[in-house]
């Protein structure tokens, strides 16, 4: 009977998943096997290219252009993803404290930014910090005392772009924490003060052992994300000099379209995928093992 009825659930079920099955299908199974197969050959954007079996992959060993944006974009990893979930963390636990107005105030002032287009964000940071007059152009000086244009420094241009993504995008890991503080029974809170347990011994023992699932996915969700950045960085690489910060979609974006090698491109975008693919599983397996400890 259970059998018969689950089978009855299946079939009802199918007419309502099919479409999105097949949308899925078309726009991302089918492209990506298409990725996959045109990384095989050394084709164009406008036509198909003759089979080169692993030259490509051979090719990206010795290539500097890829090697360098590979190490842009694994700087620029480091810089944002857990800086920006610390950040995230604080600011969640800030506005947990506030009550009423003022609540909704902050979060009303953390969420915003992540809302506005990029082109809106890069264009405040770039109006903020454009020249030594501008609100913020003379926060980054030398040793000298001389003002450093951050944009157009190759020293200071990937750090700046970390600080603008990350207050562009912690209002989401804020929502995120704020929703896991607020599922903490407040009775656990109640019981440590009763037994002498200070505001460390409760952010360590209960805040932060009770957040670690809320945790695990914000810095899963800033990894796949930061590591596939590009808006921002071209953004504003495009509005300076600055040309040392190519990461990896840039340079996927720069094979594809300006040097018309589909095929080599397709095999950059696969590299990045098994990249990413592999961070994602070794961050669950170390957190895996760190909860078992």
């Amino acid at each position: 009977m259970d059998n018969q009825r689950d089978r009855k659930e299946n079939r009802a079920a199918l007419p309502l998943v099919l479409p999105f099955v097949l949308v899925y299908a078309a726009l991302f199974i089918y492209p990506s096997l298409q990725m996959l197969a045109t990384s095989f050959t050394d084709g164009a954007l406008t036509k198909q290219g003759a089979w080169v079996g692993l030259a490509n992959y051979e090719r990206l060993l010795s290539d500097r252009g890829f090697g360098a944006a590979l190490r842009n974009t694994l700087y620029f990893v480091a810089l944002t993803v857990v800086p920006g979930t610390l950040v995230g963390l604080a600011l969640a636990m800030v506005v947990n404290r506030l009550r009423g107005y003022w609540q909704a105030i902050a979060l009303s002032v953390f969420f915003v930014p992540y809302i506005l287009p990029v082109s809106t964000v890069t264009s405040i940071a770039y109006l903020l910090t454009d020249s030594p007059n501008s609100p913020l152009g003379g926060l980054a000086q030398a040793a000298n005392g001389t003002t450093i244009s951050v944009w157009s420094s190759a020293a200071w241009f990937m750090p700046s772009v970390a600080v603008l993504t990350i207050w562009w995008t912690v209002g989401f890991s804020v929502l995120l924490f704020l929703a896991g503080l607020r599922a903490i029974p407040k009775n656990l809170y109640e019981a440590a003060q009763l037994d002498g347990a200070g505001r460390w011994a409760q952010l360590r023992w209960i805040t932060w052992t009770l957040l670690k699932p809320i945790t695990i996915l914000v810095l899963t969700i800033q990894l796949i994300l930061q590591i596939r950045v590009f808006d921002q960085v071209y953004l504003m690489a495009s509005q300076s000099p600055s040309r040392s910060a190519t990461v990896l979609v840039h340079y996927i974006y720069s094979v594809a379209f300006q040097r018309n090698q589909a095929g080599y491109a397709s095999a950059v975008a696969v590299a990045l995928f098994l990249i990413v693919l592999a961070f994602v599983v070794l961050q669950f397996q170390l957190l895996r093992i760190r909860r078992s400890k």
